[in-house]
């Protein structure tokens, strides 16, 4: 593995394994501020323990995404010091206002956790929500810093210089807005599936079955949120790409030859060397409608732009594929959800309901961790889009391989202590939070 690769693969990895914990510390705390809510307005002691309980929850992930995010913004600096060297003072904005919201968040959460019959119940309540608000606010951020490596802005780039810069509009660049919108639904719609699924998975064994129906009801509708507003804030997100980098829509696509009434294409397996793609089904027309709503528009193909320039065709477009797949799967599963809430209430205690969301557990994230990978390998070969090269970019330092293999054993060594730290969580269920449970004891302490 050569140092370029290295330094590759660990980015990937870094920002794999935070991309979850960053999409739970966006959502979670409003589960935890429903559940609250829930409390205060109807008295239900098993709302009460059920805000606890994913209190604890939020607090573990919370920690562990500080670490990973510590970890992330020192490997910016020591993977890719010309890129940091240039785009720092431009985009430093988004993330110092994102340590900002990232202190908050801590002082919220303590204030959460320590202030239950200290503080006022609805002061109490909105310190749980600040939480939320504040890690909406850092993922918010984080992306925007993200955004302006896709749509370069608030500087003259004038013989090789960075000059006249503007940090304002560096942050709130023209992808700003479209990249923030879906990766936040898509956050909403991949915690809420996820922390649906534990739960159902917990129904079905039997165990504490009120406790965990209402903490599943809740998660469930955050995921139908989720699940119907994907599509839509995916659509303007792509009208986005299409204007400002049509040739990651191309490879999103594998659309190699520019043409008018352009189709849109589902599977494939994409040729790079003879430039076409095979096997796929093309509904036809639609891939411009979509791009311009105009079923005649002319869509550009990989073929106009040098080949030099073109990403991984084949990453992007089977990324992109994975995201539209397991996206649709769960509009499905949101759809019969609805439907059985509605109409057949029975439904909604069938072990085939709760094992579709077991089944359904991953593929948010599944989806998140696809749409990521395009908007990331999708601007190759450039780390600030049109402006520098990412293989211009990376430390001249050696041995980059050897951090690799320290900072994967680091992110495998955190799975575990969470993984473990969240089952403890659960087994404490009957103990510490479910007050319907016999061995419930409020003296408990989780230790």
């Amino acid at each position: 593995m050569d140092d370029f690769l290295a330094a590759r693969a660990q980015m990937a990895m870094s920002l794999g394994f935070h991309i979850i914990f960053s999409c739970v510390g966006m959502v979670m705390p409003f589960l935890m501020a429903f559940a609250h809510w829930k409390y205060l307005k109807t008295k239900d002691e098993v709302y009460k323990g059920l805000t606890k309980a994913w209190s604890k929850g939020v607090a573990i992930l919370f920690a562990t995404g500080a670490v990973s995010g510590t970890m992330l913004s020192f490997e910016l600096g020591l993977l890719w010091p010309q890129f940091m060297k240039h785009a720092g003072p431009i985009f430093g904005m988004p993330f110092s206002l994102e340590g900002t919201a990232f202190f908050i968040e801590a002082i919220a959460i303590g204030f959460f956790l320590y202030g239950w019959d200290r503080f006022n119940k609805w002061f109490h309540w909105f310190c749980g929500f600040l939480v939320g608000l504040s890690g909406l606010a850092s993922g918010i951020l984080v992306v925007a810093a993200n955004a302006w490596m896709n749509s370069p802005a608030g500087f003259d780039y004038i013989n090789g210089e960075y000059l006249n810069i503007d940090p304002i509009k560096a942050m709130f660049n023209d992808a700003w807005f479209s990249q923030a919108l879906h990766m936040t639904v898509a956050a909403f719609c991949a915690t809420g599936f996820a922390v649906a699924g534990v739960h159902a998975f917990l129904i079905l064994r039997k165990k504490n079955i009120e406790f965990h129906t209402k903490a599943f009801k809740i998660a469930a509708g955050f995921a139908l949120i989720g699940a119907f507003g994907a599509p839509l804030t995916g659509d303007t997100a792509a009208k986005s790409v299409a204007e400002r980098q049509p040739i990651k829509l191309a490879a999103m696509e594998a659309h190699f030859e520019t043409e008018k009434g352009a189709a849109f294409v589902i599977g494939g397996i994409p040729d790079e060397k003879k430039e076409e793609i095979k096997y796929a089904i093309k509904i036809p027309k639609l891939l411009s409608f979509l791009v311009s709503s105009d079923f005649s528009s002319e869509v550009k193909g990989l073929k106009d732009f040098p080949r030099d320039e073109w990403p991984p065709v084949a990453v992007v477009h089977y990324a992109f594929q994975t995201m539209i797949f397991f996206g649709v799967i769960m509009i499905i599963i949101g759809s019969v959800y609805l439907f059985a809430a509605f109409f057949k209430k029975e439904w909604l205690t069938k072990r085939w309901l709760l094992k579709t969301f077991l089944i359904a557990t991953p593929f948010g994230y599944i989806a998140l961790e696809a749409g990521w990978t395009v908007t990331e390998v999708g601007r190759q070969p450039w780390i600030i889009y049109g402006i520098m090269r990412t293989a211009d970019a990376v430390t001249p330092m050696p041995g980059i391989q050897y951090s690799f293999y320290f900072f994967t054993a680091v992110f495998a060594s955190l799975s575990v202590l969470m993984a473990f730290l969240l089952s403890r969580q659960i087994r404490m269920v009957p103990k510490l939070y479910d007050p319907t449970d016999p061995q419930f004891n409020p003296k408990n302490k989780a230790s």
